[in-house]
C-alpha cells in the first residue's frame, strides 16, 4: 500500500499483454519492445529481413529474467487477471511502485506528483535497445471502402473530403468545439484543447478518456500546418513528443520498421485469416506461464519454435508479410 514503511516492497504493476499498459516495454533491456498483438511484433531488420520477435533469444531472455522478479514479489500478482478499471483504481490509490500508461497524471491521479517518468531499464549486461514498430501511418489503406451499393460514389467522396479540413479533422480526432476544444479562439486565432484538470472537473473524465469518448473513427489526416494555424497541439501530445525525444529515442539504434500500409492480395489475406488467430493465441498462451512459472527450458524453447512452424503456420505468415513488403519496396 501507499506509504509503506521504508524498506518494504511496493511491486510494479501492468496488465499482461495489454496495449498501452502491458509488460512489453520492459523487454527493452533485452533488445526489443514488442506489442500485445503478436503480429505487430513483426519486425523489419536493417537487412530488410522480416522476422518475429516472439522466437528470438532476446524475447526468451526477457521472459526468463522477469520471472525472477515475479517470484521475488517485485511484480504484482494480479498482472495476469486485472482489467483496466482495476488497474486504474489501484494506481489512483498509489498502490503500485512502477506502472505503465500514457501519462503519469492520467494514471496516478492525486498521487501523480509522487511519481516520475522512468527511462527504459538497462539489462543485466547494461544494454538497452528500443525497437520501432508502426502502429499506424499518416496515410493508410482500409479507412474507407465504397461498395457497389453506393448510388453516388462522387458525392460520398465529396463528403469525406470535408473530413480533411483543419477544423473538421481537429474535432473528428479529439472531440467537438465546446467539448474538447474551447469555443473561443486564443489571441493567435487558434483553438485550444481542454486541460486534464478541466476535463475532470467538467466531465469527470481525464482528457484522454474524454478524447476516447468523443473521437470519430474513419479516414482523416492532420497536417503539420494545422498545428500552426488551426489548433494547438494538446498538452498530452506535446508531453509524449518530449518524452520520446528525452527518454526513448536515445536508445533506438535502428529506425527501420515494417510499413503499415503494405497491401495484401486476396489469397494472402485468406492465409492470414487461416493462420494468424491460432498463431497469436499460441504465442500468448505460452508467454504467460513462462513469465509466471519460469522457463522455458532449452527443450521447451526448441519445441515451441518448431510447433509454431509445424502447427501454427509461422512460415506461411512470414511469407505473406515478406511478399507484401517486397511489392511495397519495389513500388517506392
Amino acid at each position: 500500500m501507499y506509504g509503506n514503511d521504508p524498506g518494504s516492497t511496493i511491486p510494479m504493476s501492468f496488465g499482461f499483454d495489454q496495449w498501452c499498459w502491458g509488460q512489453n516495454i520492459f523487454y527493452a533491456p533485452f533488445g526489443l519492445t514488442n506489442w500485445s498483438d503478436v503480429c505487430m511484433d513483426l519486425r523489419l531488420t536493417k537487412d530488410k529481413e522480416v522476422v518475429f520477435d516472439c522466437v528470438s533469444d532476446a524475447y526468451r531472455n526477457a521472459i526468463t529474467y522477469y520471472h525472477d522478479w515475479y517470484a521475488n514479489g517485485l511484480i504484482d500478482v494480479e498482472v495476469f487477471s486485472q482489467d483496466d478499471k482495476q488497474y486504474l483504481s489501484k494506481c489512483a490509490q498509489g498502490e503500485v511502485g512502477v506502472a505503465t500508461w500514457w501519462e503519469i497524471s492520467e494514471l496516478m491521479g492525486d498521487y501523480a506528483d509522487d511519481y516520475v517518468y522512468l527511462p527504459p531499464l538497462k539489462g543485466p549486461d547494461g544494454a538497452c535497445t528500443v525497437t520501432i514498430k508502426s502502429a499506424g501511418s499518416a496515410v493508410n489503406s482500409g479507412h474507407l471502402s465504397i461498395t457497389k451499393a453506393c448510388k453516388s460514389p462522387i458525392n460520398l467522396l465529396k463528403f469525406y473530403d470535408q473530413w480533411y479540413t483543419g477544423e473538421n479533422v481537429m474535432q473528428l480526432q479529439y472531440g467537438p468545439i465546446g467539448v474538447y476544444f474551447n469555443e473561443e479562439k486564443d489571441a493567435q486565432g487558434m483553438y485550444v484543447s481542454i486541460t486534464d484538470e478541466e476535463a475532470r472537473e467538467k466531465y469527470n473524465k481525464s482528457a484522454g478518456e474524454l478524447k476516447a469518448a468523443s473521437e470519430v473513427q474513419g479516414p482523416k489526416l492532420i497536417l503539420s500546418d494545422y498545428y500552426t494555424n488551426v489548433f494547438h497541439m494538446e498538452d498530452r501530445a506535446m508531453e509524449r513528443l518530449e518524452d520520446l525525444q528525452n527518454f526513448w529515442f536515445k536508445y533506438v539504434d535502428d529506425f527501420t520498421f515494417y510499413p503499415v500500409d503494405c497491401v495484401f492480395t486476396e489469397d494472402e489475406l485468406n492465409d492470414l485469416d487461416l493462420y494468424k488467430p491460432d498463431f497469436e493465441n499460441h504465442v500468448k498462451e505460452q508467454e504467460a506461464p513462462w513469465f509466471r512459472d519460469g522457463g522455458p527450458s532449452d527443450a521447451e524453447w526448441e519445441a515451441y519454435k518448431q510447433d509454431l512452424i509445424d502447427t501454427y503456420g509461422m512460415e506461411q505468415i512470414l511469407e505473406v508479410y515478406k511478399n507484401a513488403y517486397d511489392r511495397y519496396a519495389a513500388a517506392e
